[in-house]
Parts: C-alpha cells; structure tokens; sequence
C-alpha cells in the first residue's frame, strides 16, 4: 500500500513538472499599446508659433537575436529603417527581415485603435497590436517621430523582455525602455518646421543624406530640442486574457 501511495506521488509530482515545463515552453499572448500622450502644442518653433508631434506606423518584431533593426555607432544597413526613419512606412524593413537568422515573428501595425484607416497617432490617439513570444523570445518596436527627418523610437539592441528571470510574462509600463534615435541618414532640420521633415517635405526621401550612424539623439549635437520620449509615449505591455487569444 505504501510502495502505491509513494508511485501515485511520484507520478503526480512528474506530470506537474511536465505541466509546468510545457507551460514555459508555450507561447504566451500579450497585448501591445503604443499611445501618443503629447501635448498638442509640445513643439516650441523658433518662428514663434508651436506644433504638434505624430507617431508614425509601428514595426514591431520577436527576435532571439541582438540589434535586429540597427547596431549602434554604426550606419543604416540599408534594409529598410532608413524609410521607417525617414518617412514612416514600416513594410520595406518588415519584409527585410521575414526568414532572417534570429527573427522570430514580425509585423506592423498602421491603423490607431478606434478607426479604420491607416494613419499616424497624433495626441491622444493609440495603436494596438497582439503578439506571441515564449520565455527567451524578445520585442523590439520602431516607429517614427514625424516631425523629424530621420528620427525613430525603438529600444536598445537587446529590446524588450516580454518575461521575467522566473519565466512568467510581464506586465505593465515599459516606456523607460524606449528611446528616442537618429538614423543618421539625412540631415536634421528643426523638428516641426525644417522644410524636409517628413509631414513638410514635397516627396519621400527629399533631405540631404547626412552618411552618418545610428545613435540616440541625446548624442547629437544638432543645436534643436527634442521632447523626452515620456512626453511623447506610453508603451504598456499586457498578457493577453484568454478569451482574446
């Protein structure tokens, strides 16, 4: 009777490590909000009057690999995020990095919650999106500021932990870990006002290329000020209810 009691324990605690590793290993859901949370007149222009700041379309990817979108310090690698950085679109760089060593899953997301045409977020608006990522499978996002030349949001290389140190998915404020970077790839211009920033430029790809690297612009001595990430976005990052799976 004790060698049967002792061989039911044993095979209860088994399939509770069986449970517990399958749950692990199986891809978690998580519900993505990228807000524009800026003021209306957040940009100060030197000709006295102010604007506002749009947030363009939103790539986002679930990646295993370091720097899947850029290396910093370093150029363009000419795959698609000096269009992103430039003027917004984020399909070219997506469709670069479909089947890439590293690259776990990517899309984009182009229409803010509550219509149903493609559009930037201006203040008060959102974008959200869905995405699926197991313990070791990391985020990245980009997406323009634009009223810029070549500015874009993303994190660092390492992008975004969608779980803890423990395995279990996170939830909650991730904002701190985004930052505002320059593409190096055409001149900058006062944001809101330079003749070539993307919402005043006559076509796509109208600056003058500037060959330089990507970098975050607290690093860019350009003489123009830029709003701090939080007075632009929120970024809030949520397992998904099961029902919306």
């Amino acid at each position: 009777m004790l060698q049967r009691t002792l061989s039911i324990s044993m095979v209860v605690t088994l399939l509770l490590l069986l449970g517990d590793v399958a749950a692990q290993a199986a891809d978690e859901t998580f519900t993505v909000r990228v807000e524009n949370v800026s003021a209306g007149n957040i940009l100060k222009l030197s000709n006295g009057k102010t604007s506002a700041v749009a947030v363009a379309p939103v790539l986002y990817v679930i990646h295993t690999n370091r720097g899947p979108l850029f290396t910093s310090g370093k150029p363009d690698r000419g795959k698609g995020l000096q269009a992103l950085a430039e003027d917004g679109p984020p399909g070219p760089l997506a469709e670069s990095l479909k089947g890439q060593p590293g690259i776990v899953r990517v899309g984009f997301t182009d229409t803010p919650v509550g219509t149903d045409r493609p559009g930037d977020i201006w203040p008060g608006q959102a974008y959200e999106f869905k995405v699926t990522a197991k313990p070791g499978e990391r985020l990245t996002i980009a997406a323009m500021f634009a009223q810029s030349n070549d500015l874009f949001y993303a994190p660092r290389e390492e992008g975004i932990a969608l779980f803890d140190s423990r395995g279990k998915p996170i939830r909650g404020d991730v904002t701190s870990q985004i930052l505002l970077w320059d593409a190096g790839t055409e001149v900058n211009e006062e944001p809101g006002l330079g003749p070539n920033t993307a919402p005043l430029q006559p076509a796509p790809h109208t600056g003058r290329p500037e060959h330089g690297v990507v970098q975050p612009i607290s690093k860019v001595k350009d003489g123009f000020h830029y709003p701090s990430v939080g007075e632009v976005l929120r970024v809030t990052i949520a397992p998904a209810p099961m029902a919306m799976r």
